[in-house]
């Protein structure tokens, strides 16, 4: 690169290079099956119980059933095509988003703690979430979908960066 392109350490917004872990399609697709059970149960145990609405709880739980099966088919494997991102000794860069993609980039020295969650879905296909949190107005930036030793990894990588980063911002 020459000219301004070549300032070292530029933070600049670009497409990161790092996938997620491919279980986490699974984990989305459990989430949408979850989310989609719950109002086709309620609503068929309602047809079942209600004689006059029968047809209409029915149609709308076959209807929720659909769609949330077709949700399931093609929505996680998008998302994990969609999905990207990326640390850097100078910033964490995150792209998320299927219909409005969110490119966000958060300098070293603007981060405040880094954080790994696990929720049981999570823990069950071995996977975490690392949540970095900057004075940002617009909130954490979270890099979802991540093998679990990769995030605990990745948590004490950008920890090791932020402490010898100094608090100037570029």
């Amino acid at each position: 690169m020459t000219g301004e392109n070549a300032v070292q350490g530029e933070i600049r917004l670009r497409p990161p290079n790092n996938t997620l872990n491919e279980r986490a399609v699974g984990w989305w697709r459990t989430q949408w099956l979850l989310t989609t059970a719950v109002p086709v149960v309620v609503l068929g145990v309602l047809g079942a119980l209600i004689t006059p609405a029968r047809f209409w709880l029915l149609l709308v739980a076959g209807a929720v059933a659909v769609a949330g099966l077709a949700c399931t088919a093609f929505f996680p494997h998008w998302w994990f095509r969609v999905h990207r991102w990326e640390v850097t000794e100078d910033a964490v860069y995150v792209r998320t988003g299927a219909f409005w993609q969110e490119w966000r980039i958060a300098p070293m020295s603007r981060i405040q703690t880094v954080d790994t969650v696990r929720g049981p879905l999570e823990q069950a296909f071995k996977l975490a979430t690392v949540t970095v949190t900057t004075a940002s107005s617009k909130g954490a930036l979270r890099i979802e979908g991540l093998d679990h030793e990769l995030a605990a990894d990745l948590a004490e990588r950008l920890t090791a960066i932020t402490q010898a980063t100094s608090g100037d911002a570029t």
